[in-house]
């Protein structure tokens, strides 16, 4: 059953169609490779060359021998006279299955490196235009210290480009195939038509095979996929925490097409996070796969079958899972409500709290020991928390801190843009647009 959460073009490269197309493809181009080197007769290659695949007639095979690749090349060969014979010479079952597993491979990883692409894309527009908005910081969910609400962005488009980095490695490790016989010892079938068919398909001759294309190769697919769903994950985590009533400094769309317009059944003031959530549902489904992934690896000798069941279920549902979630994330993020002006309230919340760093540096530099700075600082910002005071006051009436410091000099201390100053220098980086003031 395919996904209520499936895209189209993800979703054809996991069909049965796109499948027995490769199929057909891996036969005709072996049985080419069997008449460049005599096997064949050119007469019956041309022949060959018109083969068709029919599903009715494949289902037909299938209830009677329970084998998908015979059941294949049954339908196969009825599109054929005499030169059917040569459909399937000389290989084995997963000669074709697997070559053909490793090119569905690589059509879903170019999917999904084009929705981390438009990713990017909508991160590094949202990083720039809030480079000059500070907004609240938090370790253990405490206001720390502010930052750029736009470096939030930047952080997230720099991890997705190092997934970029993974799936190309990823895609060099899945894209090899494998023509060598029961075994993987070409016996039945030489070298040279192994590297014509993969040639045709655009992959590479997997260098030493058994039966089978080795499962760690999958299994490195199915984890890179699991790191990407982690990120998002991560990411929509954010945005789920910030968009809290008692926060509420973005939210992702609502009530705009594609998105929810009714956040409950029972209460209609709500605006739930629901995308976001679904996001990090997904994301715990893909992580699942890859112990089943990895489970797959060890087999039996040459090759037993365990793998396959499992792999039939993991590999396209991981494929389609990142491939929404990433196209779902972009459009919460290119859609994303951001409020400034609350981000403000929540910078003012603990009235001055987040100065005191520089209060306690500016004390080091005058002169006073770095615990005796600490302690006197603390101290102020405890009577803050327990006292609801605004700390910049009691810093202005504190005779130790001003001697020290002086009024004037505490005063410049209470600025919000001092907490942006290097922004622009982390953007340079990324290679991002910096305004003059950002710079």
């Amino acid at each position: 059953m395919i996904p209520r959460y499936s895209r189209p073009e993800m979703t054809k490269v996991w069909s049965d169609e796109n499948m027995y197309g490769i199929w057909l493809d891996i036969e005709i181009a072996a049985s080419q490779a069997w008449t460049t080197m005599g096997v064949v007769p050119q007469s019956d290659m041309d022949l060959i060359r018109n083969a068709t695949f029919d599903m009715d007639l494949y289902n037909k095979h299938f209830d009677e021998t329970k084998h998908d690749v015979v059941s294949f090349t049954r339908s196969v060969m009825a599109s054929l006279g005499d030169e059917s014979r040569w459909i399937h010479h000389g290989l084995t079952s997963n000669d074709v299955k697997d070559t053909a597993l490793s090119v569905q491979l690589q059509q879903a990883i170019d999917l999904l490196d084009t929705d981390i692409d438009l990713l990017m894309e909508a991160l590094k527009q949202r990083a720039e235009e809030f480079i000059n908005t500070p907004a609240m910081g938090r370790s253990h969910g405490i206001h720390a210290e502010p930052m750029s609400f736009g470096l939030k962005f930047a952080l997230w488009w720099d991890e997705m480009r190092r997934h970029k980095v993974r799936l190309a490695q990823t895609r060099e490790a899945v894209g090899v195939g494998k023509i060598s016989g029961p075994v993987g010892t070409y016996a039945s079938v030489p070298p040279e038509v192994e590297e014509t068919v993969c040639s045709e398909l655009g992959l590479e001759p997997a260098p030493v095979s058994n039966q089978i294309i080795q499962r760690d190769r999958h299994a490195q697919y199915v984890q890179t996929l699991a790191l990407i769903a982690a990120s998002l994950d991560k990411f929509a985590t954010e945005i789920r925490a910030l968009q809290r009533t008692e926060v509420r400094e973005v939210e992702e769309p609502f009530g705009t097409p594609g998105f929810v317009t009714t956040g409950s059944s029972a209460m209609p003031h709500k605006r739930n996070p629901e995308i976001c959530e679904r996001i990090c549902g997904l994301a715990r489904l893909v992580r699942g796969h890859t112990i089943t992934a990895l489970d797959n690896v060890p087999l039996w000798h040459e090759r037993d079958i365990s793998h396959s069941s499992a792999e039939r279920m993991i590999l396209p549902d991981s494929s389609l899972a990142v491939d929404y979630i990433l196209e779902r994330f972009t459009e919460v993020v290119k859609g994303m409500r951001v409020y400034p002006e609350r981000m403000m309230v929540n910078l003012e919340l603990t009235r001055g709290l987040p100065f005191s760093p520089r209060v306690m540096l500016a004390l080091v530099e005058s002169g006073m020991q770095r615990t005796d700075a600490y302690k006197k600082v603390q101290g102020l910002a405890m009577r803050t928390w327990d006292e609801g005071l605004d700390f910049r006051q009691l810093l202005r009436n504190d005779s130790e801190v001003t001697d020290a410091i002086g009024q004037e000099h505490l005063e410049s201390l209470f600025d919000y843009t001092h907490f942006l100053r290097y922004v622009g220098h982390t953007y340079k980086r990324l290679g991002f647009n910096v305004p003059a003031k950002a710079s």
